[in-house]
């Protein structure tokens, strides 16, 4: 008997390695994508400041300290434009109440 691994089982030890990698991988590049979404959390995107949260008729919106520009996640406009009359009354008030 020969003491040289058989094909077969070079393929199986080399498909295995190949789904090793490919698992390591796919877990660095999560994690670099976590690490990347969490540097940005809560983030201005103007400024670079933290924002802080306000309450804005029953709506939570981002303000930022620094710049004084006012970010909205989603379905935030869409809520307090139901709550106003207008679209530009709603920016309006908003004005009032962060200024």
């Amino acid at each position: 008997m020969s003491d040289k691994p058989s094909t077969n089982e070079e393929e199986y030890f080399a498909r295995q390695d190949a789904e090793r990698l490919k698992k390591s991988r796919a877990q660095s590049r999560q994690v670099a994508v976590d690490a990347e979404r969490h540097s940005h959390h809560m983030k201005c995107p103007k400024c670079g400041a933290d924002l802080s949260t306000e309450d804005y008729h029953g709506v939570e919106v981002d303000r930022c300290p620094e710049c004084h520009g006012v970010w909205f996640d989603a379905g935030e406009v869409e809520s307090l434009v139901k709550k106003e009359s207008g679209v530009l009354d709603v920016f309006r008030s908003i004005m009032r109440g962060v200024s």
